[in-house]
């Protein structure tokens, strides 16, 4: 019984870590575009992005781990992540 604890206990930490890692790469791949750029690609502006990406790391870093909000938060660095990303790399090379 023990074993299964420790192993429930290890893949919870590894998906903590997983989730930070992602919001932290959204995070800081938000900041590297300009503002025209979110403007161009038709999404929400830099500010928007940057604030709703930097509360989905602090809300990560928070003891309230399986709160609705904090899924929230993941759902927007994932769409942040699969669609304005792509958006805006798209504007970079042409």
């Amino acid at each position: 019984m023990d074993g299964m604890v420790g192993l429930q206990g290890t893949v919870g930490l590894v998906l903590v870590l997983a989730l930070l890692a992602v919001k932290i790469f959204a995070f800081v791949t938000a900041l590297t575009y300009s503002g025209e750029a979110y403007v161009a690609a038709g999404k929400l502006t830099k500010p928007a992005w940057t604030i709703i990406l930097g509360l989905a790391v602090v809300m990560q870093l928070l003891p309230i781990l399986g709160s609705l909000i904090n899924l929230a938060f993941t759902i927007a660095a994932i769409v942040f992540l699969v669609d304005v990303r792509p958006a805006l790399s798209g504007l970079r090379r042409r």
